[in-house]
């Protein structure tokens, strides 16, 4: 049994900044890769970043440069740092584990934390 919590999402203006951070708990043995998705009202969820064990990282073209994602995969939690937050960037975040190395394989979720970012 896998425990994953998401924090850190509330109300921002646009242009500001927010961190999100996730931590698993249970039977977490050898988690390979952790990452945030995303899903907004109307659209499918989509992959933000992802950190794998071995420490790469990599981040969708629509965050690049603006958010981080940084993981410690003895702690098993994994941070994403979201700085010039756009108002597209609303959506409700997940946090996703998996003991794989591709972040899309089957995994344990997060119930999600809301991100809203206000003009």
């Amino acid at each position: 049994q896998v425990r994953v919590v998401e924090s850190g999402g509330g109300l921002v203006q646009a242009g500001g900044s927010l961190r999100l951070s996730c931590a698993a708990s249970g039977n977490t043995f050898r988690f390979n890769a952790m990452g945030w998705y995303r899903q907004s009202p109307g659209k499918q969820r989509e992959l933000v970043a992802f950190i794998r064990s071995d420490g790469s990282t990599s981040h969708m073209d629509f965050v690049k440069g603006r958010f981080t994602i940084s993981g410690d995969f003895v702690r098993n939690t994994v941070s994403l740092q979201m700085d010039s937050l756009a108002l597209e960037d609303t959506a409700v975040y997940y946090c996703k584990t998996t003991r794989d190395w591709t972040i899309s394989a089957v995994g344990y979720w997060g119930q999600g934390t809301q991100v809203t970012v206000s003009p």
